[in-house]
């Protein structure tokens, strides 16, 4: 199987001259973690994610993207899904721009970790538990939590959702990237460099997503695939048996489980 058969054609895409605030926009309309910025021939400039948006400080008009745009790893249509998928755990991107060829690098689609997920079959070497691939110690928060404040841990700690847990700990919904963004909640710099005050932030119950979706940590890895795949959603919560959060699995964590024991030559797997 290659690139051309999975990837989105005609990715929505942003020129790298046109503002900040349009991509904000952008990602709310389409529900977006990243966004290819290229230059006005349609060829690759780079990628804008929905952390290099946040870590934007300015709320200045003029301020335009082309600057943020961070560097990429870029597949060809015709790249092998083994090799693409590799290529995507190791440089920790959950969505790359696909470009025409090598030596042209017009965009012509994009691959993300779920177009993946959503097309492989999970191999039988795979673990067997999501114990074994769960990140642990995962910081959790309150639904009376400020949104600046869990803004902020997210920029810290590269999270991209952080599980809400009511006061006797158990998950109630999940606060993600996506969230924040959609919001509009966090406004951290102005021109005239006021800074928004604490208390003007809104609460965590105020935007974040909800029902929260558990699972066990004894339950399988094709099973968090198929939950995030049915609910389309990037990360699940595991807890333990007193229904306590004892980790988180995301998407590049279980493409990461499966590119683990895939082959390193694409002949040797049906793909």
């Amino acid at each position: 199987m290659n690139v051309s058969e999975i990837m989105t054609d005609e990715p929505v895409s942003i020129k790298e001259g046109e503002f900040v605030t349009r991509a904000r926009q952008l990602m709310r309309d389409y529900l977006l973690r990243s966004l290819v910025v290229v230059d006005e021939e349609n060829r690759l400039v780079g990628m804008l994610s929905d952390q290099d948006i946040l870590r934007i400080t300015s709320t200045r008009s003029n301020v335009t993207v082309g600057g943020y745009a961070s560097q990429s790893p870029t597949v060809t249509p015709d790249m092998n899904i083994i090799k693409a998928a590799k290529l995507m755990v190791q440089s920790k991107q959950n969505r790359v721009p696909v470009v025409k060829s090598t030596t042209d690098r017009t965009v012509v689609g994009v691959l993300s970790n779920v177009d993946i997920l959503r097309n492989v079959e999970v191999p039988k070497n795979i673990p067997k538990t999501l114990h074994a691939v769960m990140t642990k110690k995962v910081k959790t928060c309150s639904q009376e939590d400020k949104v600046s404040v869990v803004w902020a841990r997210m920029l810290e700690t590269d999270y991209t959702g952080i599980p809400v847990v009511s006061k006797k700990g158990e998950p109630i919904g999940m606060i993600t990237r996506r969230d924040i963004i959609k919001s509009g909640a966090v406004r951290t710099e102005v021109e005239d460099e006021r800074r928004t005050r604490p208390n003007e932030s809104p609460k965590v119950e105020k935007i974040m997503s909800t029902p929260t979706y558990t699972l066990s940590e004894k339950d399988s890895i094709q099973k968090a695939i198929e939950m995030i795949i049915r609910q389309d959603i990037g990360r699940v919560t595991i807890v333990n048996e007193k229904d306590r959060v004892s980790g988180i699995v995301d998407r590049q964590d279980l493409l990461g489980s499966i590119v683990n024991v895939w082959p390193e030559k694409p002949s040797e797997n049906r793909l």
